[in-house]
């Protein structure tokens, strides 16, 4: 996608036909939607796990921020990222605080911040 003449780049969350979640990141959002419901890389996760539906995208004008947020995502639980797409952010804040305190020495709070777009 692209804004002006500027590209954008989109973090995705798809929810599959198992319930689970697929998250990825795109300069374009309709192309990539399409090439999931067709199958074009039948190795993909979810290939075999169609229908899938788009219910979460987050922009960003920077690839780095895109894949950093990508991979942060791809790291939350399910619960977290089922809060995420309701909008729920008193769940989210809830889910995100450190539960022991060798993860906080090792990730930091920061680490389960929220990815925010640019």
């Amino acid at each position: 996608m692209t804004r002006g003449s500027m590209k954008i780049y989109t973090v995705y969350i798809l929810e599959c036909r198992n319930g689970r979640f697929y998250t990825g990141v795109t300069s374009d959002l309709a192309q990539r939607l399409h090439d999931h419901h067709t199958r074009r890389y039948p190795g993909c996760y979810t290939a075999s796990r169609l229908p899938v539906r788009l219910v979460f995208s987050l922009a960003f004008e920077y690839i780095d921020n895109a894949i950093n947020a990508e991979k942060r995502l791809k790291g939350w639980s399910h619960g977290k990222k089922q809060a995420l797409i309701d909008g729920d952010c008193e769940l989210l804040h809830l889910l995100a605080e450190c539960r022991n305190e060798t993860h906080h020495l090792r990730h930091g709070r920061e680490y389960d911040a929220l990815p925010e777009g640019d």
